[in-house]
């Protein structure tokens, strides 16, 4: 698979995310068929086009921390976002995973 075909269809993925939740790099990577590919997807989400179509602040890593080199204003930006929807975020960054992830 060409690597415009893997972001689309990460993008496709993450679109599915419901307003309120989140998921893991790892579990974006499954629903894509790639199940190895969670730093994959971590790169196809940094050059993410559209915050608003694709809302990659809802990707989270395995342990529920945010990313630190989230490209739309870094960590903060995500957190405001989350929070926006509802999502707590401690002051580690992290969201707790029991209460907040898709299951799949």
């Amino acid at each position: 698979m060409s690597k415009k075909g893997f972001k689309e269809k990460v993008y496709k993925q993450v679109q599915k995310i419901p307003y309120g939740r989140v998921a893991t790099y790892g579990q974006i990577a499954i629903l894509c068929g790639s199940p190895k590919a969670a730093r994959a997807v971590g790169n196809a989400l940094h050059v993410n086009p559209s915050i608003e179509k694709t809302p990659c602040y809802r990707v989270v890593d395995r342990n529920g921390y945010l990313a630190s080199n989230y490209g739309f204003e870094g960590r903060e930006g995500q957190k405001r976002l989350l929070m926006s929807e509802g999502i707590a975020v401690d002051e580690n960054y992290k969201v707790d995973l029991d209460k907040y992830i898709i299951k799949i």
